[in-house]
């Protein structure tokens, strides 16, 4: 077989990866790129290895060299997915761009304020499973509860389960 053929497919096929790394906003689609290039450089080395009649094949030893570097950047980069997601509840490239958390702002109290006049702002609490489970949000927070007389005692609220 002549060596334009795979060198063909193997140009489009990495043309086709640059274009997902370029184009695509999920970074689960963009690691699908990133891979498909990588096969890319596979199928070439393969083929030219093949072209050359290398009596070590060499070119074949470094494309399994590629599949298990590739490998690891897929378990690598999933990891990094995850996290992102369990973090910004998004794995929307554009939304991951803003690598600062807080928000800074210039109006604040003097307590929270940095070194150069800006103040630190967190985000919001998260909702926590005590909190949606209907627990108390603080521990000073009370309710009302009827009596057999019909008024109201303040008592602490209750705390889930026994020990």
């Amino acid at each position: 077989m002549h060596i334009v053929y795979p060198a063909v497919v193997s140009a489009l096929l990495f043309s086709i990866g640059v274009y997902g790394v370029l184009a695509r906003r999920n970074t689960i689609l963009v690691l699908m790129s990133v891979e498909l290039m990588l096969n890319a450089v596979n199928l070439n080395l393969v083929a030219f290895d093949v072209w050359l009649g290398d009596r070590l094949h060499s070119g074949q030893v470094l494309t399994l060299f590629v599949i298990v570097i590739a490998a690891a950047e897929v378990g690598l980069g999933l990891a990094i997915v995850l996290a992102l997601y369990r973090n910004r509840r998004t794995v929307d490239i554009d939304h991951l761009r803003d690598l600062a958390e807080p928000a800074i702002t210039s109006s604040t109290p003097a307590d929270e304020t940095t070194n150069d006049g800006l103040t630190y702002q967190p985000h919001p609490p998260t909702e926590t499973a005590e909190n949606r489970q209907g627990r108390p949000k603080a521990p000073d927070q009370t309710k009302r509860a009827e009596t057999e007389e019909g008024r109201g005692d303040e008592q602490p609220a209750k705390r889930g389960g026994t020990l």
